[in-house]
């Protein structure tokens, strides 16, 4: 199973049996399992959905946003739910490139990767049960 680091971008191999034993990149140390939503910027956001093997769910969000904040709870509740999907969040101020390249119109807006690839979009916030089940709908 290869999966990105979220902070220096560097391509983990990490066996599949071993996935729930906290795995850390290789390079810099950081969790590439944790239980909750990573943080991107432009730097990464394209080598994390790109390589990551594991299905990858995007929150694009500002902070001046208050549906973004009234999501965000409700997005790390479903990263804690569902451990074998890797969720990320995207300021779309501090990464205005990400923004432009996946085309974000609106905030909040989750996309769901799945080998690099867009699976599925939507806008707006949900709760978590919904979350999920739109998740689980498009794996």
């Amino acid at each position: 199973m290869h999966l990105v680091c979220p902070a220096c971008a560097t391509t983990n191999r990490i066996a599949d049996e071993r996935l729930g034993d906290e795995p850390v990149c290789g390079r810099c140390g950081v969790a590439l399992m944790a239980a909750a939503p990573v943080n991107l910027g432009d730097e990464v956001v394209a080598r994390f959905i790109a390589h990551t093997e594991l299905p990858v769910v995007v929150d694009f969000w500002a902070e001046w946003c208050g549906p973004c904040k009234s999501m965000a709870p409700n997005f790390a509740a479903a990263a804690r739910q569902m451990p074998r999907v890797r969720f990320a969040k995207i300021d779309s101020d501090a990464a205005p490139q990400a923004s432009a390249r996946y085309q974000i119109r609106s905030i909040p807006t989750l996309i769901l990767f799945r080998g690099g690839n867009e699976v599925a979009r939507l806008s707006g916030a949900i709760p978590a049960s919904q979350l999920i089940a739109w998740i689980e709908q498009h794996l």
